[in-house]
């Protein structure tokens, strides 16, 4: 079955899209590359990314209620993200959704809306050389 990622939310529930962010930010925790571009105290950013997500996976709208359109050039755009970066970014995003068991047809959606948000946010290289993170 082919699914759209605004059905995705209804799919996986709250409690699992909270548990991708959180395994996520594990990840982002421990990271080297990553972990400088993040502020000390995580806990702003799960809340966050948690919203966004299950608001682009068609759940509530409460990260637009509470910080306005996601603009997610913008948001990231103080930050240095190249190749690197947003592979790095892929790797973790992968190890968490294959940890929670994320996988099917679901997974595809998802490999493909994270694989393009990540290389529309490359701000320091040519987006030509990404190679896309699929199961």
């Amino acid at each position: 079955m082919n699914y759209n990622v605004n059905e995705i939310y209804d799919l996986l529930g709250d409690d699992t899209i909270k548990l991708l962010v959180d395994r996520f930010y594990d990840r982002i925790d421990k990271d080297e590359l990553l972990r400088p571009m993040f502020p000390k105290e995580l806990k702003y950013g799960r809340k966050f990314q948690y919203l966004f997500l299950k608001q682009i996976f068609g759940g509530p709208r409460e990260y637009n209620e509470l910080r306005g359109h996601p603009m997610m050039r913008k948001r990231h755009f103080p930050f240095k993200i190249g190749l690197d970066e947003r592979n790095r970014w892929m790797d973790l995003m992968t190890e968490a959704m294959d940890e929670i068991g994320i996988d099917g047809d679901i997974r595809k959606v998802m490999d493909i809306y994270f694989n393009t948000m990540a290389t529309k946010i490359i701000n320091k290289e040519k987006k030509n050389q990404v190679s896309f993170h699929m199961k």
